[in-house]
């Protein structure tokens, strides 16, 4: 019999999620499961969980939340994960903060260390392809990001949302059938009136403002949306070069920096101060904070319209 320790190490809830299951799907399933909060568990107990038991012959222990333990039972622990007894796997959960910061690199040294740290915004565009690929699709890039645009940036919204398109989506996957899927119309999703409104098609944006409001598409949201794409524009105006290694640069994926460098090319320098301007206003409306937020947001569109133009 073998025995395996793991260190799940980051502050990412659904990703240790993922890796602690990944792990159990590759240990005995016949083996005895205990679960075992690093924050009440005493060293008694810990001896006791993790010592050969006489009715099975492996044994499963998950050590949670080590970050918050007490220096006994966290030095036990390591001394088990320095000469685990045969048959065990051990995983141990630490966010890598908290007060056993200190023993991370400890465990570190004898475990499979799994990380799992919140993704940042460049990461996320992959993280969402390889989710489609654990499916068995290879979605074209803008699909992926009118995924994002509609789902937003949860790791587990999106992993269910890959689920459930690609149940219910036959043939190829389209930006137009990510778009319906979660919008019902097309034309409603926040990201889109906000690409409308940057591309200079003020009619057209204003109408799709008013459509989203009617189908109770939040003020909030489009401003969100809003304020991510003239941001996205005055990161890469003035700026010239490769759009993949400019994205490394600006924290961009680089089909979102491709594609804010060809509409940046229709801004002026006035033009993207004066747009970042309405957008903070535009937020302060949206939070309550003076006015009627449905013509804030109107108002809004049509200035950012008029200006890309």
């Amino acid at each position: 019999m073998h025995s395996d320790v793991h260190l799940v190490l980051g502050e990412d809830e659904f990703l240790a999620e993922r890796a602690t299951a990944a792990i159990l799907e590759n240990a005995s399933p016949a083996a005895d499961l205990t679960r075992l909060p690093a924050s009440e568990v005493t060293e008694g107990e810990l001896a006791m969980a993790t010592s050969p038991s006489l009715f099975a012959e492996e044994q499963i222990v998950i050590v949670t939340a080590t970050e918050q333990a007490g220096k006994e039972p966290v030095e036990a622990l390591l001394r088990v994960a320095v000469d685990p007894p045969s048959g065990l796997t051990l995983i141990i959960e630490h966010t890598g903060g908290g007060r056993q910061k200190a023993m991370v690199p400890k465990f570190a040294k004898v475990a499979q260390v799994h990380e799992v740290n919140p993704l940042r915004d460049n990461e996320r565009h992959t993280w969402v392809s390889q989710e489609f690929r654990r499916h068995g699709q290879r979605p074209t890039p803008d699909v992926v990001a009118a995924l994002l645009e509609s789902v937003g940036s949860d790791l587990r919204e999106l992993a269910s949302a890959v689920d459930q398109l690609v149940a219910d989506t036959e043939g190829e996957l389209t930006v137009a059938g990510v778009r319906a899927y979660y919008s019902g119309v097309a034309e409603v999703s926040g990201f889109d009136i906000a690409e409308q409104a940057v591309t200079g098609r003020v009619d057209k944006a204003l109408a799709s403002t008013r459509r989203a409001l009617q189908l109770g598409l939040s003020p909030v949201a489009v401003a969100a949306a809003l304020a991510v794409k003239v941001g996205d524009i005055a990161k890469v105006y003035n700026t010239r070069g490769n759009p993949n290694q400019l994205a490394r640069t600006l924290g961009m994926h680089p089909f979102a920096a491709k594609k804010a460098m060809q509409i940046a090319r229709n801004w002026s320098g006035e033009s993207v101060s004066e747009a970042v301007i309405i957008i903070a206003e535009l937020d302060a409306a949206v939070k309550g904070q003076g006015g009627d937020e449905r013509f804030a947001l109107e108002n809004a569109v049509r200035r950012i319209a008029e200006l890309a133009r």
